[in-house]
């Protein structure tokens, strides 16, 4: 069976009413729940074949999140279904207002390679909660994931409902083609923009997950020690291929030296004194990337790292200062193992360096001046971050998960996961008992005018 008619067997599904029933949306959950669990292994070892994952770290990143996530829709689901009754104007007198969740019909889940399992799974479970149908296509840069993510939806779902696609560009490109109610995309910003396009081609409406370069910034006042193990974690983490990972670091010139000192003492501490030896480290997902990033190197301003495994596709943590703007490092997304810092002055132009640049995904800010947080949280655009740590944001159901401008539009996690795969209808059920006639032709300024003046200021 091809796309086209796949799609249309999904239609015919969500058209007959089947995903409507709040206890049928709980019941695949659950079957997805208890997939994912029974298939435990076989998640890590793909997801260790694709990316060099340890257990621990697919568990905590990719599995363990998407179970809790699984877990929230399991509790929240029946009260994010119900009708919500709002306030109706004295104008409308008698009737009830009220806001209806309808899912949107049938999805496409477009999903990217550096957590596969995860931002594939928890946009699913999203949609399943709010009732929709879904196609699901994997990243071909991690086939092994893929076929494990086949097999479990295979295992979870009848067709009808939930299908995998797998694939590469031809794949993605005949989906693209298709009219779909909602397509949920994660992934860089240059095929975000070739999905919106095609979307725009149907008027399909979108969320699009993107990244960019989300900066770290640590001033004069920040918990230096703390604030190097924190970047070091969240930076590092998969290897840099972290949509929200800290893409640099910009520091007050006071403390920067101490900075630095404390980044590679952290690295030997999480890493080991040789990180390509250490089991629990992995790998850039191919060859094409690997290369990328060793261009992006410069020599003569890594202070830290630098080293790299051709066979095995690795590179070591990196620190690199005394980077410019124009330094290649700073002209793209980094998306591995790579931290290059810039310093600053005085912290007016953080805002000056910043406010002009692409909206990241992601913001990072280590001080402990209280003043300094709130200015920061609400003078510059970012899709979400922390104070005094990295990326731990997206690692909550409720929270809303999302970027803004350049990184992205729309968010999802838990409710607002629910609220992205659904429409809101907003209904009014008007009462045939009373019938106020001001409101009908043919007009006249007496009671009727005063009346509606009243209601309506």
């Amino acid at each position: 069976m091809n796309i086209s008619q796949q799609l249309q067997v999904q239609k015919a599904f969500f058209q007959a009413g089947n995903t409507l029933p709040v206890d049928f949306r709980l019941e695949m959950l659950r079957r997805l729940y208890r997939q994912v669990q029974s298939r435990e292994a076989e998640i890590f070892q793909a997801l260790e074949k694709d990316l060099g994952k340890s257990d621990f770290e697919s568990y905590m990143c990719e599995v363990g999140l998407t179970l809790s996530e699984i877990s929230y829709f399991l509790r929240h689901t029946r009260s994010l279904s119900r009708e919500k009754t709002v306030w109706t104007p004295l104008t409308q007198f008698a009737a009830r207002s009220f806001r209806k969740p309808a899912p949107y019909g049938n999805t496409l889940i477009m999903s990217p390679w550096n957590y596969p399992f995860l931002l594939t799974m928890e946009p699913l479970a999203a949609a399943i909660a709010a009732g929709n149908t879904a196609m699901v296509k994997p990243s071909a840069y991690a086939p092994h994931t893929a076929k494990v993510i086949g097999d479990l939806v295979s295992a979870a779902f009848p067709p009808e409902l939930v299908t995998v696609i797998t694939g590469g560009r031809a794949e993605n490109a005949a989906l693209l083609q298709e009219k779909f109610d909602f397509i949920f995309f994660t992934g860089s910003q240059a095929v975000g923009k070739e999905v919106l396009r095609r979307a725009a081609e149907h008027l399909t409406p979108v969320v699009l997950e993107l990244g960019g370069k989300s900066p770290c910034i640590v001033d004069d006042t920040a918990h230096i020690p703390l604030a190097a193990r924190r970047i070091v974690f969240g930076k590092f983490l998969n290897c840099g291929q972290t949509c929200v990972a800290p893409d640099y670091i910009l520091c007050d010139e006071k403390v920067l030296p101490r900075l630095v000192e404390a980044l590679k003492g952290e690295i030997t501490k999480q890493f080991g004194e040789n990180p390509l030896d250490n089991p629990n480290y992995g790998k850039i997902i191919n060859e094409k990337h690997f290369s990328r990033l060793l261009g992006l190197l410069d020599p003569q301003k890594t202070v830290c790292g630098g080293e790299s495994r051709a066979e095995t596709l690795q590179i070591a943590p990196t620190v690199m200062t005394s980077v410019s703007w124009d330094d290649p490092v700073m002209l793209e997304e980094i998306f591995g193992p790579v931290l290059p810092i810039l310093s600053y002055r005085d912290f007016g132009e953080v805002y000056t360096q910043l406010q002009n640049r692409p909206k990241p995904l992601a913001l990072y800010l280590f001080s402990q001046d209280r003043q300094r947080i709130r200015e920061v949280s609400a003078r510059l655009d970012f899709g979400g971050g922390c104070i005094n740590d990295t990326i731990i944001h997206l690692a909550t159901s409720h929270l809303p998960f999302g970027g803004v401008g350049e990184s992205g539009m729309g968010s999802y996690h838990g409710k607002a996961g629910f609220a992205a795969f659904s429409h809101q209808k907003a209904i009014v059920d008007k009462k045939t008992w009373l019938d106020l006639p001001m409101r009908y032709q043919p007009y006249k300024k007496g009671l009727s005018w005063k009346l509606v003046r009243l209601f309506l200021r």
